[in-house]
């Protein structure tokens, strides 16, 4: 009998000891498996937290909502300003436009055309915009951090503003904010449009530069005027470049514009002659632009410096839909 009582308390601890080491391995397999589970969950919100963006040289990968941003490209400083989006900001400090003057302040990233390298480095940001001034840099810049060089082409100039907007408002969780502000600038491109196709004025965009002249048309950097807003070219001919084409006052006296778009360079960059002074002009006074006084100054910082932003975007259509 004692022989039997033994052999079952011996075989109750087995089955015990047995069921315990099985809860325990039950138990860390389930941890274990908990554990994948949520370093699995971990990876899909890192991956929800990247945007790839496209750009002029590829694709660039970025965390969403970046904390430190290097911003070359006056453009997207404007829009993120606009936004309110809140970062630390690198930008060239010295040549903001006089809307941008707030970040003044900001850390130094060196000039518009030659980005302090070793600085940006020691900044250590997130994300790097740029432009076409700063292209020959983006190879250096983008072992920095990633870097995304956007430029807008006339012909798709208005779908590359609101992509490069909406990607800003993405990344930043600004979609509302942008989703009104491009509202408002697609009433005002309506407005414009409708106003160009009522009227006959032919009009002639140049840009002034220490007395120079240069004249800009369809498909160009100021196409704009015509490709966007639909204002009548005054010459259907002006060759396509970068600096325009150029012209004299015997060119402006006979396409003889009904209006003359102007554009002063000098303004910005420093000269000794304001366009005021280059069109002082008895060849130009002659046209039918002088004549009815309808030379227009466009804001040169905004056309020339601000690139594709909510602000200079916004105020561009203004300029041109106002003298309409």
């Amino acid at each position: 009998m004692r022989k039997f009582l033994s052999a079952v308390l011996c075989t109750t601890l087995v089955v015990s000891m047995l069921t315990g080491c099985g809860n325990k391995a039950e138990d860390s397999s389930t941890s274990a498996t908990k554990q994948e589970e949520a370093q699995t969950e971990a990876q899909v919100v890192d991956q929800a937290e990247e945007i790839t963006i496209e750009h002029v040289n590829g694709t660039a990968t970025v965390k969403k909502n970046p904390q430190k941003v290097v911003v070359f490209d006056l453009g997207v400083l404007d829009t993120m300003d606009v936004l309110g989006v809140e970062a630390e900001v690198a930008v060239p400090v010295n040549n903001l436009t006089s809307y941008l003057k707030k970040y003044e302040s900001a850390t130094n990233a060196g000039g518009i055309k030659e980005p302090d390298i070793e600085g940006i480095f020691n900044f250590k940001p997130d994300v790097i915009f740029i432009s076409g001034r700063q292209g020959d840099f983006y190879e250096e810049l983008n072992k920095i951090a990633p870097t995304v060089y956007w430029e807008q082409t006339p012909e798709t100039y208005v779908e590359d503003f609101k992509s490069q907007v909406q990607t800003i408002a993405t990344l930043f969780g600004k979609e509302a904010e942008a989703e009104q502000k491009i509202a408002e600038i697609d009433a005002l491109i309506e407005e414009g449009k409708e106003k160009a196709e009522a009227s006959d004025e032919k009009a002639l965009v140049i840009l002034t530069n220490d007395g120079g002249i240069s004249a800009y048309g369809k498909g160009s950097r100021f196409g704009i005027v015509h490709d966007v807003l639909g204002v009548k070219p005054a010459d259907e001919t002006i060759e396509v470049s970068t600096h325009g084409q150029e012209v004299g006052y015997e060119y402006i006296s006979k396409v003889n514009p009904d209006k003359i778009f102007v554009i002063d360079r000098t303004a910005v960059v420093g000269g000794e002659k304001k366009a005021a002074d280059t069109l002082d002009n008895d060849l130009v006074k002659s046209t039918n632009a002088g004549k009815n006084d309808n030379i227009v100054y466009l804001t040169p910082e905004v056309w020339y410096l601000g690139g594709a932003g909510l602000t200079s975007v916004k105020t561009m259509v203004e300029e041109v839909v106002n003298s309409l």
